[in-house]
Parts: structure tokens; sequence; C-alpha cells
């Protein structure tokens, strides 16, 4: 049985994959094989395009001496996604579900913006990533690649569709591709194996601090955390301690792997910066600039192998961020839209600064918009780190899987270090700009711009620190009450259930094979001599839609024919039925106009199915229809590529009697 939330009527954390996928396997291996692909979604995060100007200037400028920082965050990230994990499993909270159980509704209205505005960030470093990608490969201008990612949303619901082991996969191959990427740049650059190793002692170069704030506060990213905690969820684990524990445990393995593929690709970016740029005395702070210079030491290859890795790690984690807006605005909320809307809004929000900034400022202001949404992301981080910690180590709703003493310890100062960093790295760049609003020289009325620039800045973080103050302080001076399960509904069964026959079914044929389908489906469900089937045809002939009512073309006379001989059988058999022929070019507007003038108790539809191109080609009648009417249906879906309509022509085949005439 898959775990469900227990609080206070939530709904489950991505519900349309929530318990999807099977782990009940007898083999330890093949049930660790059904637990893994959570974290590989998570890892990406850890590869963005983000992190690709810390590697890269950490390895220019100061060779191989800071990998051991990487094996830090690496260490810190596996540390807080295991708690995100473990979140997920045993209480079956997302950290926003949990975070609306926690704190109040002002509270949590805050934090929803401030997650908000970190994956749209996120979501700005993805953009950024694919459309410098998108440039060095084809030379193609940012502003046209900024064209073309507002439309790679689409290809990435599309890809929804195929359930969460195939995304998982799909995931896998980009993650497999960047790695191997930079696997054969590494062999082609030939680095120091022995500076490597030394590499992983803890020391810092003069001057390299800043960098290392940057590597750090750059590597744990805030929707990860989010994102971990739901996705696990898509597992169907039992509502024992023992199943818990089992899931707990494969997650920590799946993490671990995961986690150190993150890790070895940040390792290589930085390694290749070190043994290419460091090596020959170059200081590269920007992709860009290190592409330019590869190919003059690595070969053609490389740059094309640079590229690529980019354009993976920029496609990958668009998709993992698609996810993890889906799972804020749902747990902190209670809010679901569409995916589609959804992922166009934060394309939009992500997309805006970039067109504007590469349009007024130029090409070469990417670097400075990446900073940016790192410092944005450092802003919130904290938000996501504190409450974690205090729900996993809440016995009142983790039990036997509250964090051990020695967890706490651990979790608290990997709270601390990335807290005090990214403060430091927020502070320090609030200074750059207030410096450079100073050395415009420009005014905002009497006041120097820098002024102006520096209370907006200073003032909000200030504002953030009060936040953060509180969201650490509350679960201690006012806990609040472990997590029930939701309150069910009590009903007089006995009086609630009434048998209502019905009366009255509407039929919407086609004209064509699936109505076999559409209309045994009506009849499953009609009594004859009791029910009226009131049968509707829709011609969208283009002289129907000049004539109206008045056509009376080759295909009116058909459809005609066609609806009194379907009316014949069904008399026949016992049936009252009647025909209603309708013309236009919008089916939907006349099918709910007929039956808001003569309701049914219900209505039967066919449906040829989702897909983009279809959607595209043939409309989408069912929705419209349903969202214009306040009466049931039933949506029929005919396999057209089956010969299982030949079962139904005892009952009903147009083909037979008629011969194939559709009209639309």
């Amino acid at each position: 049985m898959a775990n469900v939330a227990e609080g206070g009527g939530e709904r489950r954390s991505l519900e349309e994959v929530h318990g999807s996928v099977s782990v009940a396997q007898r083999n330890p291996f093949k049930r660790l094989f059904a637990f893994m692909g959570p974290a590989y979604l998570v890892s990406v995060g850890y590869m963005d395009p983000g992190n690709w100007a810390t590697d890269l200037e950490g390895g220019a400028r100061f060779g191989y001496a800071l990998i051991w920082v990487l094996l830090m965050s690496n260490l810190m990230a596996v540390l807080l996604q295991t708690l995100s994990a473990r979140l997920g499993v045993v209480t079956g909270h997302d950290l926003a579900q949990a975070c609306r159980a926690e704190y109040s509704r002002r509270v949590n209205f805050v934090l929803w913006i401030l997650a908000e505005v970190a994956i749209a960030a996120t979501d700005l470093a993805e953009v950024l990533g694919t459309i410098i990608a998108l440039k060095l490969l084809f030379g193609m201008p940012l502003l046209w690649g900024c064209a073309i990612t507002a439309f790679d949303t689409f290809l990435l619901l599309w890809l929804q569709r195929f359930g969460m082991r195939k995304m998982e996969a799909i995931i896998l191959v980009l993650v497999a591709t960047i790695g191997a990427c930079f696997l054969i740049q590494i062999f082609m650059a030939q680095p120091d194996a022995g500076a490597i190793v030394g590499g992983l002692r803890p020391n810092l170069p003069p001057g390299a601090l800043f960098v290392a704030i940057g590597i750090l506060g750059a590597t744990v990213m805030p929707h990860n955390l989010y994102l971990h905690s739901a996705l696990v969820q898509s597992r169907q684990i039992g509502s024992s301690t023992a199943s818990k524990a089992d899931a707990c445990r494969f997650n920590l393995i799946d993490s671990a792997i995961a986690l150190n593929a993150a890790f070895f690709v940040n390792a290589a970016i930085l390694i290749l910066s070190a043994a290419v740029f460091f090596k020959r005395g170059l200081e590269v702070a920007s992709i860009e600039e290190a592409h330019k210079l590869l190919p003059s030491f690595l070969g053609s290859w490389a740059p094309i192998l640079f590229g690529i890795a980019l354009l993976c790690a920029g496609q990958s984690s668009t998709l993992t961020g698609t996810l993890a807006g889906q799972i804020v605005m749902e747990g902190y909320l209670h809010l679901r839209i569409a995916p589609w809307l959804r992922r166009l809004t934060t394309r939009f929000i992500a997309l805006t600064p970039a067109v504007l900034v590469i349009f007024f400022v130029g090409e070469g202001s990417t670097q400075q918009l990446l900073v940016l949404s790192q410092v944005i992301l450092s802003l919130q981080l904290s938000f996501a780190v504190i409450p974690l910690i205090h729900f996993t180590s809440n016995r009142k709703n983790m039990g036997v899987f509250a964090t051990p003493w020695w967890g706490k310890i651990l979790a608290w100062l990997t709270a601390a270090i990335i807290v005090a960093l990214n403060g430091k790295l927020v502070f320090d760049q609030i200074g750059d700009w207030v410096e450079l609003a100073a050395a415009s020289g420009r005014t905002v009325g009497p006041l120097p711009l820098s002024w102006v620039v520096g209370l907006a800045l200073y003032s909000l973080t200030v504002a953030v620190i009060g936040l953060l103050v509180w969201v650490t302080l509350k679960p201690w001076i006012r806990p609040s009450p472990a997590w029930t399960p939701a309150p069910t509904v009590e009903l007089d069964w006995g009086d609630m259930i009434r048998p209502r026959p019905l009366e009255t079914i509407g039929v919407a044929l086609e004209h064509d094979q699936a109505d076999a389908e559409i209309l045994n489906r009506a009849l499953s469900l009609a009594r004859a001599g009791e029910t009226d089937l009131v049968l509707l045809h829709v011609v969208d002939t283009p002289m129907s839609q000049v004539y109206g009512d008045d056509t009376a073309d080759r295909e009116t006379a058909g459809d005609l024919r066609y609806l009194a001989e379907v009316v014949r059988m069904l008399g026949e058999r016992g049936y009252t039925a009647r025909s209603v022929l309708l013309h236009g070019p919008d089916r939907a507007a006349l099918l709910v106009r007929q039956l808001k003038q003569e309701p049914v108790d219900l209505l039967v539809v066919g449906s040829h199915g989702h897909g983009l191109v279809r959607d595209l080609l043939f409309g989408q009648t069912v929705d419209k229809v349903r969202h214009g009417l306040e009466i049931p249906m039933l949506i029929a879906r005919p396999d057209r590529g089956s010969t299982s309509s030949d079962t139904l022509k005892p009952i009903f085949s147009p083909e037979s009697e008629l011969g194939p005439t559709p009209s639309n």
C-alpha cells in the first residue's frame, strides 16, 4: 500500500506520479534499482550552468587546490538530500507541505514567494546555460536562443507523459552525456594526477576564500530539497516501520551514487580548467571565455564537447525546475494549475530579465546574470535548509526515524556554514552593486543612486534576516502539534446512496468507426423502454459554416441518412432514440449551446486522446464541452488501431450498414 500524506487534508505530493513505481522485488539488487532514480533528477541541480563559472574560475586561478571544497560541498549535499528523502518517506509530506503544517499562513505566504523567486532564479541560470550553449555550438545570437528556450517547455511537458521511470532514464542519459564529454576532455588535457590527489587536502591559497565561498554557495540548491522530498514518494512505500527503513536505506544509496556523479562533473570542470588554463597562467572567469580558449590547447573537438555538456546541463536542469515549481505551489498554497501554464509562467519570469539585459546591455552581460541568479539562490537557501533540519529532528512526526544527536550536530554545523558563507556572498555582492552605482555618478532626485540602491538592498536583506530568525526559533519556542491524519468525512451511507436511473443520455457521434465504442458505452447505461437517447452530430463543412441550419449539401444529406439509420436500428432493439444535427465550425460551442437548451442526465463523447500534434490538429473538444457544461460526462476512448470493433458489430456497425461516408 502506497504511503500517503498524513497532514490535515494535504494533497499527495506530485499526485499524478505518487506511488506509481513498484518496488516489490525479492532480489535486493532489483529492489535497489527500483528505488534508484529520484536522486539523479536531484543531482542535475548540482551541475547546472550556475556552478560552471565558479568551477572554471577556481581551476583557472588556483589549479587543483580547491578540489577539497567541492568534496566538502558534496558531503554537505549528501547529508541534506538524505534528510529531505527521509522527510518524504517517513511523513508523506514534502518540504513545502511540512512548512505549511508548521508555520502560520502569513509566514508560509512569504516562504512561498521566496521559493518561487529562487525557482525563477534557477530557471534563469538554466536558460542562460542553454542559450550560451546554442551560441557556442551553432553561433546562434543569444536573443534567438531566448526564443528557442521559450518553447522547449512543450518538449519537456511531452516527456512527462511517459511516466516517472522514463523521465528518470532521460535525465540519466543527459547526466551520462555530460560526464562522458568531460571525461574525454580530461583525457585530452592530461592533468597532473598527483596534483589532483593533493587538491583533496584542505588548503586555501591567498585570495581563494571568495572563490571557495562561491563554490560552496552555488552547490546546494534550495529547490532540490523541495524536489527530493516529493520524488521519493513516487515509489510504492509501505506504511510499516520496516518498509520505511528499507526505503530510507535505498534512498541513501541512491543519493550517494547520484551526488557523487555530480561531484565528478564539477571536479572535472575544475580539473579541466586547471590543466588547460592554470597551467598556462590564464585566468578564466566566464563560460564563453573558456570555450573560446579550449581549441587553442585541446583541438577542435574540445569546444564541441564542452558545448554539448553545457546544453545537456541546461536542459536536464530545466525539467527538475518545473517539477520543483509544481511542488512548491501545491505544497504552500494548495493551489494546482495546469503544468503547461506553470512552466510557461516560470520560463517567462526567467526570460524577461535575460532578454532585457541582453538587448540593452549586450551579450557580454550573461556572466553578471549568472552571478545574480546565484545571489538570489543564496538568499533563499537558508529558508529550506533550517526547516528541513527542524522537521527531520522532530520525534513527534518522524518517530524512530528522527535524526540522532550526532546527525543533528552535523546538520546544524552544515546549516551554519551554509548560512554564513551564503550571507557573506550576498553582502559582498551587495557591496559591489553599491560601488557600481556610486561609480556611475547618477542620482535619484537629490540623492546619489548608490544611497538608494544601498538602502533598498540592505533593507531587504535585514527583513530577510528577521524572517530567518523567526523560522529558526519558532519550532523551539512555539512548536506545532504532531501532524495528524486528515479527518474522514462521516456520512449516513444508508440514506445517502440512492440509485438514480438515467432518463436521458446524450450521445455525441462522429460518423466514423469510433461511433461503435461511443454508442456501446451509452447503451451499457441505458434501459430499453425507459431511457431516451439523444444522438448529436455536428456538421462542420465549409457550406455549413456559411448557411448554418439551412445547409443542404451532399455531406449533410449523408449525415441525416446516417443518423436516421442509427435511430432505426436502436428502435429495433427496443431503445427510444432521436437525432439532432447541428451546423457550424465550433463543435464544442454548438454542443454546449444545444445541451444547455435541452439538458440531458449524462453525455457520452469520444476522445482521440491527448497528444500535442493531435490537439493542435483536431482541437480539444472534450475539454471545452466539459468546462462549458455542468452535467456528468462519460468519455469513450476508441482504439482505432485495433480490430476490437469487430466484436461490436452485433450491436452497431456503421461500416457494415452504411459504408464509410464520414463528413468530418
